[in-house]
């Protein structure tokens, strides 16, 4: 019967479908799971490379442990806006965050900046995500300065004087021009190499690849970047005022 928590003999058939190459949307199939549970379960436990069925079933508990001890101790979330399902929105955050810690993000980090993106306003106070995420002040301040250095997020006051965190289209095209001006800097240092290498060497030929693709890549992302703000841009610009913009989807 499809729903209710995953057992430890269903993160068995995980992993074995998993090894097997399976798709999500199969494993699903087989256990009569939603395709969304068993992304999440998979993400949130290390990704499909490195998801271990008895190490995830034992995460979960101390997870379902540690959120009950938090519960008891800390101010209620405050409730979902237009009648969203709670509980569904969590889970989705988690998914999120998961996301973003197979791109290397620390965990925290990650779950600000989910609980963040998930946000109708796009901004919250260091208070509002104390009490979103019931965490530490201290566990929050680490993470927002952390997405600040990458362009992540950005800091602005609000009407009461109070710092805000704001993620919005403009901050996302920030933080892909900062990735692109890092891996420009890659091309330059791996360029040097060649010259202290010297030219025809083996190593010196490796770098000189190195240089030649992230330097196209890098260009490339600078490129689409500037393009998808332009249109988001000129969309935003047509669109009357309290409705929603057209699908960018050019197919």
């Amino acid at each position: 019967m499809p729903g209710g928590r995953l057992t430890q003999q269903d993160r068995q058939q995980i992993a074995l479908g998993l090894a097997d190459g399976l798709a999500y949307a199969e494993i699903a199939r087989r256990l009569d799971r939603p395709t969304s549970t068993i992304t999440r379960e998979v993400m949130r436990n290390g990704g499909p490379t490195a998801y271990r069925a008895g190490l995830a079933h034992q995460a979960t508990q101390r997870r379902t442990h540690r959120r009950r001890k938090a519960t008891s101790r800390l101010p209620e979330a405050p409730p979902q806006a237009d009648g969203r399902d709670a509980e569904a929105v969590r889970e989705y955050e988690e998914m999120f965050a998961a996301v973003f810690m197979q791109s290397g993000l620390p965990k925290m980090t990650s779950r600000v900046l989910a609980c963040l993106y998930t946000t109708d306003a796009g901004s919250l106070t260091a208070s509002e995500l104390v009490q979103r995420l019931q965490v530490s002040p201290a566990s929050v301040s680490k993470a927002i300065t952390f997405l600040e250095s990458q362009s992540h997020v950005r800091r602005e006051r609000d009407e009461r004087r109070r710092e805000r965190y704001v993620v919005d289209d403009d901050v996302w095209y920030q933080s892909m021009m900062a990735s692109a001006r890092s891996t420009a800097h890659l091309v330059e240092v791996a360029r040097q190499g060649v010259g202290v290498l010297g030219s025809g060497t083996p190593a010196a030929a490796r770098l000189e690849n190195i240089a030649r693709f992230v330097d196209f890549v890098s260009e490339s992302i600078a490129r689409a970047a500037e393009q998808a703000r332009e249109i988001l841009h000129a969309e935003l610009e047509a669109t009357p005022v309290g409705t929603a913009p057209p699908s960018s989807d050019r197919g």
